[in-house]
């Protein structure tokens, strides 16, 4: 390893926070199958398996921290703030504030392609090496790296937030009251400037409805309104 390539590796560790036992681990987890040449397998010499593995570390650690922090929240609300945090968005946002990027394997292709800034690489980068810090440091390296990256969306949850439809549906289904269903309900104003009015009905609640320039807005303003008013979310969510 050259000089430079080992200050690169020893400034990342620091970053996250561990010193690797075993470097091997740390350098799967940033190869990327486009970097694989002749027989190499991807399953064996990219990071794919590690990714498949740090998503399970991640997914337990978040559960585990929203059980603490909210010991009054039943499982819609437990649900909602848990996809909000494990989604890939969370993951390419942290591993874009690491610098992952810099640090990825990349085959000639997928570097002329931009693939440093790729938000789907650098999520499937970032849980792979939440893999590989549980694998060479145990549980306790991961949830540190995760309790320290994830803090910041944990206090500013907006911004990893899923949007009001999505959100509504995952608390619905786990209280057991199924899909919503969005009807259009009314519409008005001139062609160029419509709005849009929809009603939502979800089992066993009073229907909610909403408005906007067009449908979908409009659907997304009456998921909100649901969420707010059955205090799934506040009015600053």
């Amino acid at each position: 390893m050259s000089r430079d390539r080992r200050n690169k590796s020893r400034a990342l560790e620091a970053r996250l926070g561990h010193v690797f036992a075993d470097k091997s681990l740390l350098d799967l987890a940033l190869s990327h199958p486009s970097a694989l040449t002749g027989t190499q397998s991807p399953a064996l010499f990219s990071n794919q398996r590690l990714e498949f593995l740090g998503d399970r570390v991640l997914g337990l650690a978040v559960a585990e921290w929203l059980l603490r922090e909210y010991p009054k929240a039943d499982e819609g609300e437990l649900a909602v703030r848990y996809n909000a945090l494990v989604r890939k968005e969370a993951c390419a946002a942290v591993a874009e504030r690491v610098g992952l990027g810099a640090h990825l394997a990349l085959g000639p292709g997928e570097e002329r392609a931009g693939g440093r800034q790729k938000a789907a690489i650098l999520a499937d980068a970032c849980e792979a090496v939440i893999a590989a810090l549980y694998l060479d440091g145990g549980l306790e390296a991961a949830t540190r790296f995760i309790a320290a990256e994830w803090a910041h969306f944990v206090a500013t949850p907006t911004q990893l937030r899923n949007d009001a439809k999505t959100a509504l549906q995952e608390w619905t289904q786990a209280r057991g009251r199924g899909v919503p269903v969005y009807k259009e309900i009314g519409r008005s104003g001139p062609d160029h400037a419509p709005v849009f009015e929809v009603q939502i009905e979800v089992k066993g609640l009073p229907a909610e409805t909403g408005s906007g320039s067009s449908k979908r807005q409009a659907e997304q303003a009456a998921a909100r309104a649901m969420l707010i008013r059955e205090s799934v979310w506040t009015e600053n969510d």
